[in-house]
Order: C-alpha cells, then sequence, then structure tokens
C-alpha cells in the first residue's frame, strides 16, 4: 500500500492546488449566470471556450504527456526540459500567426465572426497557454506543489476580480452621479464576453510571469533524436486528444449548428447547457486533481515490481469516491442548482446523465495508462475516435428534436463505450487484475439510491423530506462501502486510523 500511500499524497497536494485553483474558477459560473442580462451571452462563452480547448492540443500536441514518459529515463533528464520547451516556444510562434491570420474562419467556426475582438483575444490565450505548459509539467514532475498551486490560484484570483470589475463593478458605477470615471476603460456597447476573455488573457500573461524561474533555465539545447521519440510517442495523443475534446466540448458548437431556430435561440440554449453542465463539479474537480497526481505517478509506477496490481487498487478507491460524489451531487441537486441563475434552470434534467458521463471518462482516463505506458499511443487515439463518432453521430440526429438533452445523452453513451473499448482492448495487451465485477456493482447502487430518491421525492415534495432522505440514502450507501472495504481502508493514509 506504500505506492497508494504516495498516490493519495501527491493527489492531496496536486488535489488540493487544482481543486482549489478550478473551484475559485468555477465562482465565475455565479457570478456570470448571474451578471450577465443575457442568456445568449453565456452561451456565446461556451462556443469560444469550447473552440479554445481544441486548439491547445494542437498548440500543445501531447508533449506533456511525452514530457513525463521520457523524463523518467535517466538519460534523458539533463536535456527533456529544454528540447521540449524550445519546441513548443517556436511551435507556438508558428501557430499563432497561422491562426492570427485566419481570424476569419476561427470566427465562423465559433459562430462569433461578428465578435472579432473575442476571436483575438482568444488566440492570444491559447498562445500564452500554451508556452505555459512545458514549466508546469516541470513542477509537477519534480513535485513542486506549493508553486504549482501559488501560480495557478493566483491567476486564477486576478481573473475573477477583472471578471467582476467588467461584469458587475462597472455597469453598478456607470449608474452612480459620480461614476463617469469607469467610461475611460468600460464601454457599454461592448459584447461582455470581450471583458471574461481578457480576463483570461490577463490570467495567462500572470501566470506565465510567475513561472519565469522555470522559463529562465530553458537552455538552448535541442536533442534531436529525443525530439523525434517524442514526437512519434506523441503525435497519436494530438489524435487522442482532438476526439476528447469533441466529446468534451464540441457539443456546445454542434447545438449551435444543427439546432433549429432563430441565432439567439440557439445561443440561449448553448448558455443553459452550459451552466448545468458546469454543476458536475464535484467530479470533474476531483478528476481533474487525480489526473494531476496520477499521471507521473503511474510511469513512475511502470518500473516498480507488479504495477499492475497498484493500478487495479487505485481504480477501486477511484470508482468508490467518484460514486459517493454522484450521490453528494444527484441527490442535493435542489442545493446545487443555485450555483447558476434561475433562468437556467430549465436545463437541471441533464445534470444526472452529465454526471454518470463523467464517472465514465474518470475511469476511462485509469484505463488509459495501457496504452501509454506500452508506447502504443495510437490505441488510445482510436479509442478516443470511436467516441468523437459516437457523439457526432448522435448529435447530428438528435439535436434537431431534442436539444441539449441529446448532448448530455451523447456525452453518456461516448464516454461510456470509450471506457468499455478501452477496458476490452487492453486486458488483451496489458492484463491488469480489475475487480470489474464490484466496481460495476457500486455504480449501480449509486444510480439505484438515486433513482429511489428521484421517484420517491417526485411524490413528496416538501424540501426537508428530500434533504432528510437524500442523508439517510448517502450514509447508507458510505457505510456499505465502509463495510465491505474496511481492511481495505484501514490502510490509507489520514482516513484509515480512524477506521482501525
Amino acid at each position: 500500500m506504500s505506492s497508494i500511500k504516495k498516490l493519495a499524497g501527491q493527489t492531496m497536494w496536486y488535489g488540493a492546488s487544482s481543486i482549489a485553483a478550478r473551484f475559485i474558477n468555477y465562482l465565475l459560473t455565479p457570478l456570470l449566470t448571474y451578471g450577465l442580462a443575457k442568456t445568449s451571452d453565456y452561451g456565446k462563452m461556451g462556443l469560444i471556450y469550447a473552440a479554445i480547448p481544441i486548439l491547445n492540443v494542437v498548440f500543445t500536441y501531447g508533449f506533456e504527456t511525452a514530457y513525463f514518459r521520457f523524463s523518467s529515463k535517466e538519460e534523458n533528464k539533463n536535456i527533456i526540459y529544454d528540447t521540449a520547451a524550445l519546441s513548443l516556444f517556436f511551435s507556438t510562434i508558428v501557430f499563432s500567426i497561422l491562426l492570427w491570420l485566419n481570424q476569419s474562419a476561427f470566427g465562423a467556426f465559433t459562430g462569433l465572426t461578428n465578435f472579432p475582438e473575442i476571436i483575438r483575444l482568444s488566440i492570444i490565450v491559447i498562445s500564452l497557454d500554451a508556452l505555459s505548459t512545458i514549466p508546469f509539467a516541470k513542477l509537477r514532475q519534480e513535485e513542486r506543489p506549493l508553486k504549482f498551486a501559488f501560480v495557478k490560484i493566483a491567476g486564477i484570483l486576478l481573473n475573477i476580480f477583472i471578471t467582476w470589475f467588467f461584469i458587475v463593478y462597472c455597469p453598478k458605477q456607470l449608474q452612480q452621479p459620480k461614476g463617469s470615471w469607469v467610461v475611460l476603460v468600460f464601454n457599454t456597447e461592448t459584447n461582455p464576453i470581450v471583458y471574461v476573455v481578457f480576463a483570461n488573457v490577463v490570467q495567462s500573461a500572470v501566470t506565465l510571469l510567475l513561472l519565469w524561474k522555470e522559463i529562465a533555465k530553458i537552455q538552448l539545447k535541442f536533442n534531436a533524436r529525443l525530439w523525434k521519440q517524442m514526437m512519434i510517442y506523441s503525435l497519436p495523443l494530438v489524435i487522442a486528444g482532438m476526439g476528447g475534446m469533441i466529446n468534451e466540448t464540441f457539443d456546445r458548437l454542434m447545438l449551435r449548428w444543427w439546432l433549429p431556430g432563430s441565432e439567439t435561440f440557439r445561443e440561449e440554449q448553448v448558455g443553459i447547457y452550459n451552466a448545468c453542465y458546469k454543476l458536475s463539479i464535484l467530479i470533474t474537480l476531483f478528476i481533474q486533481a487525480f489526473r494531476m497526481g496520477a499521471e507521473p505517478f503511474f510511469f513512475k509506477q511502470a518500473e516498480s515490481n507488479n504495477p499492475q496490481k497498484v493500478y487495479a487498487r487505485v481504480m477501486k478507491f477511484f470508482v468508490m469516491i467518484i460514486s459517493i460524489m454522484f450521490l453528494v451531487v444527484a441527490l442535493y441537486l435542489p442545493v446545487w442548482k443555485h450555483f447558476i441563475g434561475p433562468k437556467y434552470w430549465s436545463g437541471l434534467k441533464v445534470v444526472p446523465i452529465l454526471l454518470f458521463a463523467n464517472m465514465f471518462l474518470g475511469i476511462y482516463y485509469n484505463l488509459s495508462i495501457w496504452y501509454k505506458i506500452t508506447n502504443k499511443t495510437m490505441a488510445g487515439a482510436w479509442v478516443t475516435l470511436a467516441g468523437a463518432a459516437i457523439t457526432i453521430i448522435i448529435n447530428y440526429v438528435f439535436i434537431p428534436y431534442f436539444s441539449f438533452m441529446a448532448c448530455a445523452w451523447a456525452t453518456f453513451t461516448c464516454y461510456g463505450s470509450m471506457m468499455v473499448i478501452s477496458y476490452v482492448w487492453g486486458q488483451k495487451v496489458y492484463r491488469i487484475p480489475y475487480a470489474w465485477k464490484k466496481l460495476i456493482a457500486y455504480m449501480v447502487i449509486a444510480f439505484l439510491l438515486f433513482f429511489v430518491h428521484h421517484t420517491i421525492t417526485a411524490y413528496i415534495t416538501h424540501y426537508a423530506f428530500s434533504y432528510i432522505l437524500a442523508t439517510l440514502l448517502l450514509l447508507l450507501f458510505i457505510g456499505f462501502l465502509l463495510k465491505i472495504e474496511r481492511k481495505e481502508m484501514q490502510k490509507l493514509p489520514f482516513v484509515g486510523k480512524y477506521l482501525a
């Protein structure tokens, strides 16, 4: 269990920083859903932030994962950081110029042709974020979570402050007799999403400045042999990453493309769906935190004896935790819904579907270790492309009839299929003794408890009864897990001593 304890420690450190950073960032959701006058404007934000991650995959071309993969080898330790950083530096310049010269195509892709300021600011965000990729990876590889956390959180706090300033403070000041000074920096004719993306530009620029010590360590040492090996390894990850982004964010763009109705109506539907997607916050936060600690951990474990046993144990604890998190969000949705503005509540029915979809995605991230450590990254590309095909087909066929409900079920089907395909394929190539029957049982039981709560509260609608029943069902599930997995949990750091 020592390796599990190490992962738990790393996940706690990176998790604390990532969860804090992402949670602070999620504070933008209530700020914007309550602060923006138009639902369609939040839809515009959803469209541009659906496109940015797709281009981030192109700009970074899988080099973060390649950095972790090759830095574990002793002969690469002195040259890999310089080689990876220089590669991303020069490619970012080239990609940025090409994207800047094709702003009209980018605008047509997102449906924001009439908002060139948003397009230009987004290009700057993408470029700055790409430059910080390898310095951040270096902090994770060297296990420096405090610096990592400080840089992430400082940038996000600045982002929130600037967003609040333009979206909340400036409009209120204009209503005051002495508030005319804000016209120097704020224009009521400018779409508010321009200011949202501008805040992101400032965040990305400050983040890069805070990483200056890591950037200053880059030397003009470029190893062509190592770079070629990294490219061969990482290019299939670009395909996988593109497919992953299609699965994760592309549905906002497809919703705008294929939903009948006026442009404003389509953007409003995107805004509602985008806001409700944010309510899967707990599961997405944990998955993000887990990935931050797990990726370098998994590669280091690959060099140890019997790493498969470690991977299987990690998966078990992971499924237990996300099953509890599913219930925490799904059972208390009447509380969580206040995280977004009331005009977005019409989309709340997608939340349980998206929660389960993100559980499948988290399991898939665990399963994906088989093709990364066996250097069969093209397998990951094929799995992700299969998921992307499912996403596109379901959305294309059903969006005109079911709007964002089609997007939710497409996400569920996509991630579920990727999880199953990766498991079946991976067991043939690199067998890991997952306790899959037990893991399926945990997820099914969690869903059944939610179904029981949903059914009963449909007839007994009193809020107090709903919360009491939710708490009883949640405690019942946690007690069940403690009884079944008590011996394993006693070996865990922090919580184990309370279960002895």
